[in-house]
Order: C-alpha cells, then structure tokens, then sequence
C-alpha cells in the first residue's frame, strides 16, 4: 500500500511535538541566543506530493553553546511563494532535542500542486539558509514534462562532490537518489579526504558519519535547490548485509541493534516522513507526475532473502560458478509483501511513464568462463527468480513504458530487460538505466567490455568514470545523459556527457541517442 494521509498526519503529529509532547514543550527554550550559528548541516526537502513536501534540518551546536544543546528547542519555519521571501504562505515551530539529534522534520501541507516554494529555519537568533522545493503536478494534471537527477554511491573518502554541484544548478523537478548515501567503511585505495572516525556501529557514531557527509558543501547546495525522493542501499548500515545478517555473522539481536541505531540516525538527516520503529522502517514508497508518470521506490535490503551459498567465514557478495540455491523461487530480494505492492502498483497504474527507482542493477552482469556462468550473489543474479516474478508480473500486467533506475555498482548502464535475460527469443519488458556513482571508484574498460559482451542485454556499460544521470520526460520518450568525470572525482572538476539514450514510449528497450 503507498502511504496514507493517516500515516501522515501521525507522522507530522510525532515529528512536531515528540512522544512526550506537553512536557517537551513545556522545557523547550523558544528564543536561545547562539555564538554560533547551528543550521551548520543545511536545510533539505524531499518526498514532493502534489499538495505537500517535508522539510528537514538539523541544529548541530558549537562547543560554545552546549549548555543549550542539552535542552530541547523550539525551530520556527516559514514558508515562501517568492524567492526574495516577500509572500509567505505558511509558518509553524517544531520541538526537538537530543533524543532525535536536534533533528528537524516539518511535514508542509496544505500546498499548491506544482509550485515552486521558499522555506527556512530559525531558532533563537539563528537563520537556517534559504531551500527551494516543488511540489508534483496534480494527479490528474495534463503533464508535458519531467526532469531529474539520478544519483547513489558518494564515499566521501574516494572524490569530492562536484556531482551534486553541477545538480545543484540544473533546473530539476526532483533528485532521485537510490543508496549508499553514507559509507561506513573505509577503503584507503584513492581517499582523497578522511573519515577521521572508526566505522561507526553506535547511534551516535553513525550521526557522526552522516553529520561528516553533510557538512560538504556541494551536497547542501543539491538537497537546498531541489527536493529529494530517497531510498537505501547496504553502506547506510554495513557493506552487503541482507536482512538479519552482516558480513560477519553477528548474532541477529545484535546485529538489529545495530541496524536500528543506522535507521535511526538515517532518518534524522534526512527528508522523511515516517520514522523507524526499532530496526525496522518503511522506505519505500510511491509518486505521481500527473499522468506522465508513476514513480515507485523499492527497498532491496530490509526484507531480502541472506545469500546463496554463502561464505562460512564471511558472508557478503561473491563471485559463484555453481550454486543449486540461486534458482530457489522462494528466494527474494524485496519480501513477499513489496514484491505484491509493486506488482498491484504497475497492474493498477494509468499513468504513462512507469518507474522504478531501486538500488541496484537488474540486467544480467556475470561473465562465461570455461567452468561455466559466473554470477554475483549481491546483487540481482543472486536473486534469479526474484527477478523474474517482477519483470513476468509487469508482462502480464500489461505494463508499458517501464523503466528500471538503478545503482549501487558504479557504472553507468543502458540496457534492455527481458524475463529470460540475454535471450532473444524472450520479448524486452522493460528498460534500465543505472546511474554511475558520485564517487565510489568503479571497475575497468576492459572489464565493462567483458560484461557487454557475455551479456547482450547490456547496451552501455562503463565504469572508469564518476558522475550522474540526467533525464528529461516527455509524452512522447524519456532521454538520459550520463554525465560524468575522471575519477577520483577532483574539487573543481567538470562534466561531460559520456553517453545519451532514449526510450520511445510504446517501445521497450534503450536506444542511441
């Protein structure tokens, strides 16, 4: 089911006043006086609906004002028609304190569909920077055109993010942005800037991590000129964890507390409606572009099944020639409840455009070798038949113009979908495109061209580049460029277009632009 109206007016009713809201707001200190100004993280908006957005910051106090830190606090918002902030449309105050990171989340309703709006935060003598969002079309609305970014994978330690510099400046509806937000682990090949911390495992050390990455200014420029629509991927918890189970076999309560403490401080950085309850939290969710497109938003890590023919000494992706439990149907990557929303969501659907966001890629990437088909366990080919169930139900449901965005691997990719991948005689469904990384170092020419070649279904694929996708919705197609950089990513670096594709409606399957 998408979210409700009654989910979030619960929400907003939560993220307002808190769970003990009367006593809160009895010891909230409305007018603090800062040394120095604590909206250090920036403002965000995300989860754009016709008559809403939620709007996020969060007050990160100096040494010098502590004192202040240890109480809650009141954070005024206000809304503006205008950027130069002349006609207000709306304004409220929200509580917060320590127990949520001083974490702000103002569920903004009541808005105009397709508008463009101002907002920013204030708390005592303290101004948040100014953010711009829009809302979505209405339902209904006669829609002629789309525009977003596709983004994932930004470690902070492997490339600067000039990405979202470039995606800070480009007249966008919307970022869509499929996982690996944060890294929790380091990796020491091409950092070109520090963690400074240990990987972090505790609430507060995760906050810590997430403060890091937003303190960059590229990123705050990026969440402050659009709305976001967000979902996850393994690194916001640990690398490769499928549900229960971390790389390490950690015993499963343990490993939940863990992963509630990486929900929670996820959730408090970002532009969320509905918060965790413990280790669980529902990200995903759907959107509507008026009638030119659906977009939904899955969660390919809360409810997967652990991987096939796992290593007994360490369970994370890896590379399998022969493995009789891949072709297991009861194996999923998205849970039995996700995969019969989504399956309801593209049946029921009349809207023209239907898209996916989903962290990983879903085509076909092993390679052949004399011993046979080499397959990764992480990612989609580890999960054989959770794949066809998705791509055999938008088939028979009758699902056109559906594309799948993707992420996670590092590489730019265009290719076809079919029920049986690589194999011609099986109609293409769908389309994909995955849209590189941020940062994250990816693999070699020659290896993407090893790829292309064991499988056909993949028209593009490169991974000695950083960057992002743009793409540009219309009635008629839907066009993506790859627009990329040398890694690693430098400061001051600049864009070129690696590669552009389109999709015709009513036609399946990516072609040269």
């Amino acid at each position: 089911m998408n979210i409700t109206r009654r989910e979030l007016h619960r929400a907003a009713i939560w993220l307002a006043l808190g769970s003990m809201a009367a006593p809160l707001r009895a010891r909230a200190q409305s007018a603090p006086r800062w040394s120095a100004n604590p909206f250090g993280l920036g403002v965000a908006s995300g989860q754009p609906r016709p008559d809403s957005v939620v709007l996020w910051t969060r007050l990160v106090p100096s040494q010098a004002d502590d004192a202040i830190g240890d109480s809650a606090l009141v954070v005024k918002h206000e809304i503006f028609a205008d950027a130069e902030l002349r006609r207000p449309v709306a304004r409220g105050e929200t509580v917060t304190d320590a127990s949520r990171a001083h974490s702000v989340h103002v569920i903004a309703q009541g808005l105009q569909p397709q508008r463009d709006y101002w907002y920013r935060f204030t708390c005592g003598n303290a101004v948040s920077k100014v953010g711009h969002t829009r809302t979505a079309p209405a339902e209904g609305a006669d829609v002629r055109r789309m525009r977003f970014a596709l983004g994932s994978c930004q470690h902070y330690e492997q490339g600067y993010y000039a990405a979202h510099r470039e995606i800070g400046g480009r007249d966008l509806d919307f970022v869509l942005f499929v996982g690996d937000y944060i890294y929790e682990g380091s990796n020491p090949s091409n950092a070109v800037r520090q963690h400074g911390t240990k990987t972090p495992h505790t609430l507060d050390q995760y906050r810590d991590r997430h403060a890091l990455y937003k303190s960059d200014a590229d990123l705050q420029a990026a969440h402050a000129a659009h709305p976001w629509i967000l979902t996850w991927d393994d690194h916001e918890v640990v690398n490769d964890y499928a549900d229960d189970r971390d790389p390490a076999y950690t015993e499963p309560e343990r490993f939940l507390r863990r992963r509630a403490a990486a929900y929670q401080a996820y959730f408090e950085h970002m532009p969320l409606a509905l918060p965790p309850q413990g280790a669980a939290m529902r990200i995903h969710d759907r959107f509507a572009w008026g009638r030119l497109a659906e977009l939904w938003t899955l969660d390919c890590r809360q409810f997967r099944s652990h991987h096939a023919c796992p290593d007994p000494e360490r369970d994370h992706g890896r590379t399998l020639v022969e493995c009789a439990e891949l072709d297991d149907a009861k194996r999923t990557m998205l849970g039995a409840d996700q995969e019969r929303w989504i399956k309801q969501g593209l049946a029921g659907s009349t809207r023209q455009w239907k898209l996916v966001g989903q962290s990983t890629q879903m085509s076909a990437t092993g390679f052949d070798a004399p011993e046979g088909r080499k397959v990764w366990t992480d990612g989609w080919d580890g999960y054989p038949e959770a794949r066809r169930r998705f791509l055999q139900g938008a088939e028979s449901a009758g699902a056109r113009d559906l594309v799948v965005l993707g992420g996670d691997v590092h590489r730019h990719v265009a290719a076809d979908l079919r029920v049986r991948p690589n194999d011609r005689a099986s109609p293409i469904v769908a389309t994909e495109f995955v849209g590189g990384s941020i940062t994250s170092r990816g693999a070699s020419r020659a290896s993407m061209d090893r790829m292309r070649r064991d499988n056909p279904d993949v028209k593009h694929a490169r991974g000695d580049e950083r960057g992002y996708a743009l793409f540009e919705l219309t009635p008629g197609r839907m066009q993506c460029e790859f627009r990329t950089t040398e890694h690693p990513v430098q400061e001051r670096a600049t864009f070129a277009t690696q590669a552009s594709y389109v999709v015709e409606a009513g036609r399946p399957g990516v072609q040269a632009a």
